[in-house]
């Protein structure tokens, strides 16, 4: 493409929106970059806004932001971006777009997708909830509508009247925006010679290969009609895809994982707590989640190498916001008492949070509570005991020394900690925890204490244990944007709104949870019941990777075969049900897959509920 630019001036193009293209390419031509530049100065090559297409539905708020952000800084070190919120393929369009584009500096918007069929102009105003408005371009019959309008040289003139027949009457009487280019698609090596026989076969129209930066330079503000406000997800002229929710769930997952570990977590706390902004992991992790947010990459409608780099990129963005998360609350770990732990709260109000702990607590405690920095005691709910005793062995004096050497990677011991040894006649006790305490410990006095009481000949019994620990849940206010800490103490604590667990539900005085026959859910809360909640129903697929698509004789299962409740955990801080259900479901489509088939399967799905105490 940079070739024909530079060979024929008379030529120009538009990319896709995506400096996502132009950064792939210059990583395998980086001295094509002074060319890109040249080219893009010059007014005959068009980039940006975008880091990626972003699916507007699919990913955060703040992801599609940031992915305009970022886009505009780099189509800006090129030059000059298009100056337009380009948005030809995306899967419909949420109600906030035109507040964001305009927050942006942003006037105009194109469209296609979503469009609704109450909208008979090329040109609409499109409003946002707050009252922020673009100009609104409609790619009347899509982003490729003219990509073939030159193909037959015997049939030009015919091509264009019957492509102004088709959008005309979208444009009265402005100029025809004729989209030539689609998905895998070069332009003719011709096309300026085509345009020009064009233009000297008829004189009802003036044919211009130009840019979209171009066509929208004498654009003004947004029209007063016709007007449309809020989001866009119109079917009514083009396929709107919507069933790509489902689509790879692992990847919606992937993208929740990432972008609340970053804003909800990574960049809230390390501004609060964090010292140094972390500029250079935080870049890093937001480009992998940006590059992500691609509407067919997200959207999981692309072939499985591409799923595959999906998921790569958002386990590599979750990684560095878990790591910085760690750093930040470990600096607040720094400033309490030890002996306890610190609970952090990255809302902007405050929070009574269920926190699950694993804490040191004296095996001869009957009761535990946690008490807070002011004296309140906070009740807890035992959920384990874990095992303490990690290692056991006989082992001769001689060979004590080396038995330890040959486990002890620094102070590193079985995966924890190394924090003292205890002598208690034959038996020899390594204390080991998930954390260093002492924080520094003198492993060459350690292993001097050994070789002191280790006398070849006498067994001793060599035993790692870690000091008794238990697992517990609570319930631990917080203040907003703050954080407390909590220690353990032996005694009763109070619990606000605890959960009752029954048979078949859950109870905490806000919310009711009742089991029905068939393993669905009746929820009151507040004067409301729902009931059916959690219902499955099973039929069969004949579609793509786009669409979901019945058969012409589907099978539709709705009842289980059984239903068994189990109570998992009874409260009074957390109750769990696990609600197992088996289906015998169709295994097989018949001929065509135009229907299903008798064959069936037993498949169990298993369902947790939890209600947790004050929630």
């Amino acid at each position: 493409m940079l070739d024909r630019i530079e060979r024929d001036p008379r030529f120009a193009f538009t990319l896709d929106g995506q400096l996502a293209t132009v950064d792939d390419y210059l990583e395998l031509r980086p001295e094509a970059e002074e060319r890109l530049r040249r080219l893009i100065a010059e007014g005959r090559l068009t980039v940006g806004p975008w880091r990626t297409l972003v699916d507007e539905f699919l990913v955060s708020g703040e992801t599609i932001v940031r992915n305009l952000e970022a886009g505009w800084a780099r189509a800006g070190d090129f030059g000059a971006p298009l100056p337009v919120g380009y948005l030809p393929d995306a899967f419909g369009h949420i109600a906030q777009m035109p507040q964001i584009l305009r927050a942006a500096g942003l006037r105009h918007a194109v469209v296609w997708r979503g469009v609704p069929a109450a909208v008979d102009s090329h040109a609409f105003r499109w409003e946002a909830p707050d009252g922020s408005a673009v100009r609104a371009e409609y790619l009347v019959d899509g982003y490729g509508n003219a990509a073939y309008l030159l193909d037959d040289r015997e049939r030009l003139v015919e091509s264009l009247d019957a492509f102004a027949a088709k959008v005309g009457p979208f444009f009265g009487d402005d100029d025809l925006l004729a989209m030539y280019g689609t998905d895998h698609m070069a332009p003719a090596p011709d096309l300026v010679e085509r345009v020009e026989e064009l233009n000297a076969a008829q004189d009802r129209y003036e044919v211009r290969v130009t840019t979209l930066a171009h066509y929208f330079a004498g654009a003004g503000e947004p029209p007063a009609q016709p007007v449309w406000r809020g989001e866009m997800r119109s079917a009514a002229r083009a396929n709107m895809l919507m069933n790509v929710t489902s689509a790879r769930i692992d990847l919606k997952a992937a993208a929740g994982r990432a972008e609340r570990g970053l804003e909800r977590y990574a960049e809230p706390l390390q501004a609060l707590w964090g010292g140094e902004w972390p500029e250079a992991p935080l870049s890093v992790a937001w480009g992998r989640v940006l590059d992500n947010s691609a509407h067919d990459s997200i959207c999981g409608c692309s072939a499985d190498p591409v799923s595959a780099q999906v998921l790569v990129r958002y386990a590599e963005a979750e990684q560095i916001a878990a790591e910085l998360t760690r750093k930040a609350v470990e600096a607040v770990a720094a400033r309490a008492p030890r002996g306890g732990v610190v609970v952090v709260n990255p809302s902007p109000a405050e929070r009574r949070g269920l926190v699950e702990l694993d804490l040191r607590v004296p095996a001869d405690w009957d009761e535990v509570a946690l008490e807070l920095p002011d004296g309140r005691r906070v009740g807890v709910q035992e959920t384990a005991r874990p095992c303490v005793v990690l290692y056991e062995a006989e082992v001769d004096g001689a060979e004590l020394v080396a038995h330890l050497r040959r486990r002890l990677h620094g102070r590193e011991l079985f995966g924890r900690w190394l924090n003292a040894l205890e002598v208690t006649g034959r038996e020899l006790t390594f204390r080991v925890g998930t954390e260093p305490d002492p924080p520094t410990l003198d492993i060459g006095a350690l292993v001097a204490e050994l070789e002191r009481v280790a006398t070849p000949g006498e067994r001793r019994l060599f035993r790692i244990e870690e000091w008794p620990r238990r697992t517990l849940l609570a319930a631990v206010p917080v203040p907003a944007l703050g954080w407390t800490s909590a220690r353990p103490v032996e005694g009763a604590g109070a619990i606000d709104a605890p959960v009752v667990a029954g048979a078949r539900g859950l109870a905490n005085g806000l919310v009711e949870v009742e089991v029905a026959a068939d393993g669905t859910l009746t929820l009151t809360c507040a004067g409301a019941r729902l009931t059916g909640v959690g219902r499955l129903v099973d039929g069969g697929d004949f579609g793509d990777s786009y669409n979901y698509g019945p058969p012409k004789q589907d099978r539709l299962v709705e009842e289980p075969e059984s239903v068994r409740v189990e109570v998992c955990e009874s409260g009074p801080v957390r109750g769990v049900l696990e609600i197992v259900r088996a289906y015998a479901w169709p295994v097989a489509a018949v001929g065509d897959g135009s229907a299903r088939s008798d064959e069936t399967a037993t498949v169990v799905v298993t369902q947790q509920v939890e209600l947790r105490a004050g929630e």
